[in-house]
C-alpha cells in the first residue's frame, strides 16, 4: 500500500492524473487494452478535470463501473449519465466504449447482465482489471459495499445486486471484494477533514469493520491518494 499526501484538491487532480496515464499506458503497452473501473460521488467530479490532461490512447480504453445506481441514464444520480454529460465531451472517449446497467430491469437482472457483458469485454469470466479509481462515502462504504451490509462477505458473485442501499437510491449493482481485490491497480482519491477520522480508522487503526479497509488487492497495487485535510490524523 502507498499513502500519497498531496496539498490541495488541483495537487491530487495533478497526481492521479498522472497515475492514471502511466497505467493506461502501460496496460495498453503490455495487453493491448486499458480495463479500468468508474465510481461516482467526487470521484467523477476529479475524473472529469484531470483526464482531459491525460495524455493516452483513448481507443483502447474500456470502462465499467464499480458500482451503479438503477435509475434512467437521464436521471442526476445515474453515474453513467453523468459521465456521458461532463466527460465524454471533455475526452476522445465515445459511448460504446462504456460497460452500461440494462435499464428497466431488477436490481438481480441487472446484475446479471452487468456480469454478462464484463464476461464478454474480458473475454473471460476472470475478470482483472488494470485499475479501479475508488471513492469513500463517509461512513467509509465504497463502491456500494456499506457497513454491516451482508454483501461485504460475499465469496461467489463477481457483481452483486443491492436493493437496500442506506443511501439514496436504494437499488444498485456493485463489484464485490472478489473482484476488486483482483484488480492490478486500486486507487483512492479523498479530499477533505469530513474524511479524516475514517482516514486514521483505515490507515492507523486498521479498522477491518470500514469497508474501504477491506480493499486489499491480492497481487495488486494500492494506493490511497489524500489531501492533507483528510490525512490530518495520519
Amino acid at each position: 500500500m502507498t499513502t500519497i499526501v498531496v496539498n490541495d484538491e488541483q495537487e491530487l487532480i495533478t497526481k492521479i492524473a498522472s497515475k492514471i496515464e502511466k497505467i493506461a499506458n502501460d496496460a495498453i503497452e503490455n495487453r493491448g487494452k486499458f480495463y479500468v473501473g468508474f465510481s461516482g460521488g467526487s470521484v467523477l467530479n476529479y475524473l472529469c478535470e484531470c483526464l482531459q490532461t491525460v495524455d493516452t490512447d483513448w481507443s483502447s480504453w474500456v470502462v465499467a463501473f464499480c458500482d451503479e445506481r438503477l435509475v434512467p441514464e437521464n436521471d442526476d444520480d445515474s453515474t453513467f449519465g453523468t459521465y456521458k454529460r461532463e466527460l465524454i465531451p471533455k475526452t476522445k472517449l465515445v459511448e460504446q466504449q462504456f460497460i452500461k446497467i440494462k435499464q428497466g430491469v431488477s436490481a438481480e437482472a441487472a446484475a446479471q447482465d452487468y456480469t454478462e457483458k464484463l464476461t464478454k469485454a474480458f473475454g473471460s469470466e476472470d475478470f482483472v482489471f488494470d485499475l479501479l479509481l475508488l471513492g469513500m462515502g463517509p461512513d467509509g462504504h465504497t463502491c456500494s459495499l456499506f457497513p454491516g451490509h451482508p454483501l461485504l462477505d460475499e465469496t461467489k458473485l463477481k457483481v452483486a445486486p443491492i436493493t437496500d442501499s442506506p443511501k439514496f437510491p436504494p437499488e444498485r449493482i456493485t463489484l464485490t471484494f472478489p473482484t476488486i481485490n483482483k484488480a492490478r491497480n486500486c486507487l483512492f482519491a479523498i479530499c477533505g477533514s469530513s474524511k479524516a477520522e475514517m482516514i486514521q480508522r483505515i490507515l492507523k487503526d486498521n479498522d477491518e469493520s470500514v469497508p474501504a479497509r477491506r480493499v486489499k488487492p491480492h497481487s495488486g497495487s494500492l494506493y490511497w491518494v489524500l489531501d492533507q485535510h483528510s490525512a490530518k490524523n495520519l
